[in-house]
């Protein structure tokens, strides 16, 4: 199985409320993940390509494997910090 995805990475769960109220506003995601994100995949717009099963944090690996497709998922806490997610497909 397989999955392309893409997240926003903050250090806390405001910043990621925020975000997340600010993207169902119809702010471009790919945007705000360069400008906010301190993920490495921030600088591609938040873009964590094909992953698989175990590649990331079990937190966010339920989300890409298991939620719904495109929608905005989050906050989800991890070790890193606030992530939201959004998945585009899965096979």
């Amino acid at each position: 199985m397989k999955a392309q995805a893409r997240h926003i990475l903050v250090r806390t769960a405001e910043q990621a409320e925020t975000l997340r109220q600010r993207l169902a506003k119809g702010e471009a995601f790919d945007v705000l993940a360069r400008k906010h994100s301190t993920c490495p995949s921030g600088k591609r717009g938040g873009d964590l390509g094909e992953v698989r099963p175990g590649q990331m944090v079990a937190a966010i690996d339920q989300v890409i494997f298991r939620k719904a497709l495109k929608e905005i998922h989050g906050p989800i806490k991890s070790r890193f910090g606030y992530h939201l997610v959004q998945v585009f497909y899965r096979d």
